[in-house]
């Protein structure tokens, strides 16, 4: 029998994809983002994906509601923290914590075997680390779980791009196993790369292309052949039409390089770290925000498209994104790659299985 998910504060379903993909059975996603629910149904085979206001009291309800009673084996999440930059570490029930509360809350009541939380890096550092230490022991002893964290950076594992994340991972103490992290399976030395990910799409160089579409080429790399999971049509692919002199700038920046190598003068709008950054072809991509905007193609003289940014996410490419473009790399960004939640949940399902 498959083991249950709940994903609270689901996004688009990045994490709980990879917990499919592993076998889980994935009951319900929760988030407030329309555009986001509509893309985990229609990925997410036989799952639900709702709006619940998780600040709510009777938020537990609703999702009983749902899930017609179902029991609850892992818990996923990747609650907002700012709260806690205000409140500090010690004020774990101040109503500003109410989303990260809503996850104890909710492991508390369902008592699964496992739970997973997702954070950027700064969740480790806020108020020197006391909070991330505060979250850890509240979990710990008072619902009585073993809990292990670490610092992920995606590119260890497969996916083709920088990107550093922190993840909690709980045990219920029950069961008398330790959780230890998978480990990495790639270095600086074997990275995926930009071009090893991307080399087989049109470049939608003189044309920004359709929605749907049948490849060009057969894949050029094991990446790309995994990626493309046997499907022979390609989606989200459409580009996005430059003005002819934002043309002009972006040809000027070297791959790999940013703003920094511009003439003196030219992109003066843009002058933040990662403003005007073209991508490295043999390097993986840094990290995938939701904007979309700053970064470019290593080749190409345009930004990256939906399925590009989805590909360097380790988003398999029948994954298909609902919404405006704009709302499509909101998702992208926003997700927990695939690839390494896949392995993470196969970790998890040999202690709790």
């Amino acid at each position: 029998m498959k083991l249950n998910v709940i994903d609270l504060f689901s996004g688009c379903g990045g994490l709980s994809k990879g917990f499919e993909e592993a076998g889980f059975n994935i009951l319900l996603g929760i988030d407030n983002d329309k555009d986001a629910l509509a893309t985990f149904e229609q990925n997410h085979h036989n799952s639900k994906a709702v709006n619940i206001d998780l600040s709510n009291k009777d938020f537990l309800k609703d999702i009983n509601n749902i899930i017609d009673n179902n029991k609850v084996d892992v818990i996923l999440a990747g609650p907002p923290c700012q709260g806690f930059s205000l409140t500090g570490p010690r004020n774990f029930d101040d109503p500003r914590n109410s989303l990260y509360l809503s996850v104890f809350k909710s492991v508390e009541y369902y008592r699964p075997k496992s739970f997973v939380i997702e954070n950027v890096y700064g969740l480790m550092t806020m108020w020197k680390g006391k909070v991330f230490e505060e979250i850890k022991k509240k979990f710990s002893e008072e619902l009585n779980y073993d809990v292990s964290s670490t610092l992920i950076n995606m590119a260890d594992y497969g996916v083709p791009q920088l990107r550093k994340r922190v993840f909690i991972v709980g045990i219920d103490k029950a069961l008398g196993k330790q959780f230890s992290f998978p480990l990495p399976s790639h270095n600086k030395n074997n990275y995926v790369s930009c071009e090893e990910a991307l080399s087989d799409l049109p470049s939608r160089e003189n044309d920004i292309g359709i929605n749907e579409e049948d490849f060009p080429s057969p894949p050029k790399t094991d990446y790309q052949k995994k990626i493309r999971n046997g499907l022979d049509k390609l989606f989200n692919h459409v580009g996005t039409e430059h003005k002819d002199f934002v043309k002009r700038i972006i040809a000027m920046v070297p791959e790999g390089g940013n703003h920094k190598d511009l003439p003196e003068g030219v992109g003066t709008s843009r002058k933040f770290n990662e403003a005007w950054t073209r991508y490295h072809s043999k390097l993986p991509s840094k990290t995938i925000d939701t904007g979309h905007r700053n970064h470019f193609h290593y080749k190409w003289n345009r930004v990256p498209t939906v399925r590009e940014n989805a590909r360097l996410q380790s988003f398999k490419d029948d994954f298909i994104f609902l919404g405006t473009k704009t709302r499509q790399n909101f998702q992208v960004g926003n997700a927990v790659p695939p690839l390494f939640a896949e392995i993470l949940a196969k970790k998890i399902k040999a202690y709790i299985a």
